[in-house]
């Protein structure tokens, strides 16, 4: 009954006034959960089939909500081993998360607002980063994601359901996760979505033709194109 509506409580990973020393340790906890949950299988899976293997051969693609830009650096090594070229620009509002990662062409910006110019990118993806929005925010989110790319934007979140939280809460306590880790991990799924939330969003967002599905039970994904 809890799960049936999304949280709107505030992760302590997303308050303002923390050091970077706790910043650090968050993300560090939170880029070992992700690599555990193979946050990065969804884009492997899907990407070559959905766009043409031709296609990605080479992509400028957008990271929102980068973080360290682990995904950015997990996906060109990925693509690399299949021969492709894929140049990631990793942008986060948190400065202390891109210095973290050390990844080149990394830019501090909002999800809300994007730094770039319509048609900047081949594709924009968000890996959990959606999560953190209010409803309101992810509409202007995805708009915005839709402005700057040329083709396609993929973006794939935590699918609120019990299945999960039972999953988290297992694999943080296993990993023995700091207290505001093993919270927020079990908050994110609280405040993750459903299918019909989801699409509605789309819809608030002027993206045609999104296609939103569930991916392994786990995650929630909304996968669009400019062209066909």
């Amino acid at each position: 009954m809890f799960l049936r509506q999304r949280s709107t409580q505030t992760e302590y990973f997303d308050l303002p006034d923390r050091t970077e020393a706790e910043i650090a340790a968050e993300f560090r906890e939170l880029n070992r959960v992700n690599a555990l949950f193979r946050f990065s299988h969804p884009f492997e899976s899907v990407l070559p089939g959905w766009l043409g293997r031709a296609n990605c051969e080479y992509l400028r693609i957008l990271d929102v909500g980068a973080g360290t830009g682990l995904l950015g650096q997990t996906l060109t090594t990925w693509a690399q081993k299949q021969g492709w070229q894929w140049h990631f620009t990793h942008l986060d509002a948190n400065a202390i998360a891109l210095k973290l990662g050390g990844q080149p062409d990394s830019v501090v910006g909002s999800a809300l607002q994007l730094p770039f110019p319509d048609g900047s990118f081949d594709l924009v993806v968000a890996s959990q980063m959606t999560h953190h929005l209010t409803d309101e925010q992810v509409v202007t989110h995805w708009r915005e994601a839709w402005r700057v790319t040329r083709d396609a934007i993929f973006i794939s979140d935590l699918h609120r359901n019990a299945l999960l939280y039972s999953l988290v809460w297992i694999t943080l306590r296993l990993m023995r996760a700091g207290r505001h880790t093993f919270d927020d991990g079990l908050l994110s799924v609280r405040r993750g979505f459903q299918l019909d939330e989801w699409r509605e969003l789309a819809g608030r967002a002027g993206i045609p033709s999104a296609n939103v599905w569930r991916y392994h039970c786990t995650r929630i994904v909304l996968q669009a194109r400019k062209k066909s």
